[in-house]
């Protein structure tokens, strides 16, 4: 649809029941986005606060928390408004806006989760040279790319779309996604999908691989140790397999559900569809606010459980 001074609009009708289940689906959405921002929060503060938590890894995991917060921020207060609003409307030139953000915090994500394999491996299997390879320069540099390569790889994609003439006006999404609107443009898209093929193979293969490679060698040497070691190791290293496990499998299903066709229910779509921006965010904290041994002693010093 078209708007005022030129201005194109696109309708989001990924809701289901929206008029009967309106307030019910309103409530549900604020109150996940409140634990969002208050489990997120409280682990960035005793991080912060603590100077002995000060350390590669901790600060990595503070950066994926951060990166969940700001996820989170480009997702839901405009889903709430959509929430209670008689149509779900947004300019074109927003929703790219907002792929671009969303597609950020996801290719961030995997970069982050990189970092933290990458930590845990040097620190178990190489740890006389660990403050040599992760020594302060190094951890800000990699914090830096993490989010520098996506937004360039991603840019190139929204760039490349809003270059495309749409034809059609809506979008059976709650949110904006670039690989919607190229199927919602006219023309020739092979450059687009040749390119959205190329981002999501260089933006999860390379760090499962990498990922899969640290945590096996972790696992080989730990074997080759004491109990008290692997207990050691388990400790450090659970929390960290059980978030990337936690965000591949629901990254695999989203991308699987949104390029093959299938009988998936719409309902089940449009949930799915937001899934890496509702698990993730809201379990991270908790994993590792209780499942650090750090952060959960400073956790229960806070709320006063000691």
């Amino acid at each position: 649809m078209a708007g005022d001074s030129n201005v194109t609009y696109l309708t989001l009708e990924g809701h289901v029941q929206l008029l009967k289940y309106r307030y019910v689906y309103f409530s549900i959405t604020l109150a996940l986005f409140i634990l969002i921002i208050c489990s997120n929060t409280i682990v960035l503060y005793l991080i912060y606060d603590d100077e002995s938590l000060h350390e590669p890894m901790y600060i990595f995991i503070a950066a994926l928390l951060s990166n969940a917060l700001f996820g989170s921020i480009a997702l839901y207060p405009k889903l709430l408004i959509d929430l209670l609003s008689e149509t779900q409307t947004i300019a074109r030139s927003a929703c790219l806006l907002q792929s671009f953000f969303l597609y950020l915090y996801a290719g961030s994500e995997f970069t982050l989760l990189s970092a933290m394999a990458f930590d845990r491996y040097v620190s178990i299997c190489r740890p006389l040279q660990y403050h040599s390879l992760v020594r302060t320069q190094i951890v800000k540099l990699i914090l830096l790319l993490a989010w520098f390569l996506p937004a360039c790889e991603i840019g190139i994609a929204i760039i490349l779309t809003s270059r495309l003439q749409l034809c059609r006006f809506t979008l059976r999404r709650i949110a904006c996604d670039n690989f919607s609107l190229v199927k919602s443009s006219c023309g020739d898209t092979r450059i687009n999908n040749l390119y959205g093929l190329f981002i999501l193979t260089i933006s999860i293969f390379p760090y499962f691989i990498f990922i899969v490679f640290s945590y096996t060698k972790i696992l080989i040497i730990s074997l080759r140790n004491s109990k008290d070691f692997r207990r050691g190791a388990l400790h450090t290293c659970l929390p960290h397999l059980v978030v990337f496990i936690n965000f591949m499998v629901i990254c695999v299903f989203e991308v699987i559900q949104n390029r093959i066709p299938s009988g998936i229910p719409h309902f089940v779509r449009s949930v799915a569809s937001i899934l890496y921006l509702v698990i993730p965010p809201l379990f991270n904290p908790v994993i590792y606010g209780f499942k650090m041994r750090e952060i959960s002693k400073r956790l229960k010093a806070l709320l006063k459980l000691r």
